[in-house]
C-alpha cells in the first residue's frame, strides 16, 4: 500500500517547518528541532505496529 500526501498535508508540513525556522537562532538549532520531531514520529509509528 502506498500512502499519498495531499496538497493540504504538504502545505501543513511546510508551514510547520517555517514555524520551526522562525524560532531558531541558527541552522544547527533548526536541524536539532527537526531531528527531534522525526525521532518522536518514529517512536509513535513503532508503538502502533
Amino acid at each position: 500500500m502506498v500512502d499519498v500526501m495531499t496538497d493540504k498535508q504538504f502545505k501543513t508540513i511546510l508551514e510547520m517547518v517555517d514555524m520551526i525556522l522562525d524560532g531558531c537562532k541558527d541552522l544547527e538549532d533548526a536541524k536539532k528541532k527537526v531531528q527531534k520531531l522525526i525521532e518522536n514520529q518514529s517512536t509513535k509509528e513503532n508503538k502502533n505496529d
